[in-house]
């Protein structure tokens, strides 16, 4: 039995998809906060349990008769250790044989702040004793796509990454890496250091927008603080601009970059280029 928590989000829904290619959907449970979000996964065979990871109780029910489990990192940023350490602490009491847990590019060596609660929990993992694989996952490239309408309508993609290379991939790549590795013998252990194959800066991605929309768009780099306000300005939460502006800054120091290319070796295909996402993006308005 394979348990995927926050299996109703982006990424759980992708992991469940790859994984029914290769698994009956009877050794699946999608472990989710709102089972009632999970009807169209219930729909397919697969089994939906509660699972809050601020409520240990319901943790213990959605881990029964696990052999593996995939983590998904909690999207709460600034309470994530705490919630992260219940369903370790979970899935120890349920005797769980593989924990694999999605963390973040280089998580040791990040300039990302993001990287600090990643850091605490794999070592929270280290402590435990449980067999754990690490999935330490590089930017999405739908980070960046979902701001292309917006760079149209200003002729302009504005961040703070400066020349900094940014190796993403798609959410769906990501997604083929954790079913792989799900579905894999001997993976206790084992960092994966996940990041597409190509990497772009970010006036890169502004000239491909360009090319393929034939709106012109420039990239407009700010200092971080600048940027932060922009996106406050923008509507966004203050504690999502200070995460983005922060990231961008990590970017411009290399931290979203990477080219061992394991992403690919791992799902066995090349990862998605960005000239197709961002068709894909225009494309979808």
């Amino acid at each position: 039995m394979i348990v995927i928590t926050g299996a109703t989000g982006q990424l759980g829904r992708l992991v469940i998809a790859e994984l029914l290619k290769t698994h009956p959907a009877s050794d699946l449970v999608a472990a989710v906060r709102s089972p009632e979000k999970a009807r169209d996964l219930a729909a397919l065979g697969v089994e939906v349990r509660q699972a809050d990871y601020r409520q240990p109780a319901t943790l213990d029910i959605a881990l029964r008769g696990a052999e593996k489990l995939l983590l998904i990192s909690s999207n709460d940023v600034g309470a994530r250790v705490e919630q992260h350490r219940n369903v370790i602490d979970a899935a120890k009491r349920a005797h769980v044989k593989l924990l694999a847990y999605t963390s973040l590019l280089h998580a040791d060596t990040s300039p990302l702040g993001l990287s600090e609660e990643h850091l605490a929990t794999e070592a929270l993992l280290d402590e435990s004793g449980l067999p754990v694989v690490l999935l330490r996952n590089g930017w999405y490239h739908e980070n960046y796509t979902a701001g292309i309408p917006a760079a149209l309508a200003h002729n302009a993609l504005a961040g703070c990454a400066g020349d900094g290379r940014i190796a993403s991939a798609s959410r769906t790549d990501y997604a083929a890496a954790a079913a792989a590795v799900l579905s894999k013998e001997n993976q206790a252990g084992k960092i994966y250091e996940l990041a597409g194959d190509e990497a772009y800066t970010l006036t890169e991605l502004a000239a491909e927008i360009t090319r393929q929309s034939g709106t012109a768009v420039k990239y407009v780099n700010l200092t971080q603080p600048e940027y932060q306000a922009l996106l406050s300005q923008a509507g966004l939460p203050d504690f999502l601009a200070v995460m983005l502006s922060d990231s961008e800054s990590g970017a411009s120091q290399g931290g979203l970059f990477d080219d061992a290319r394991q992403l690919s070796q791992l799902i066995g295909r090349p990862t998605q280029p960005l000239a197709q996402a961002v068709a894909a993006a225009l494309k979808a308005g």
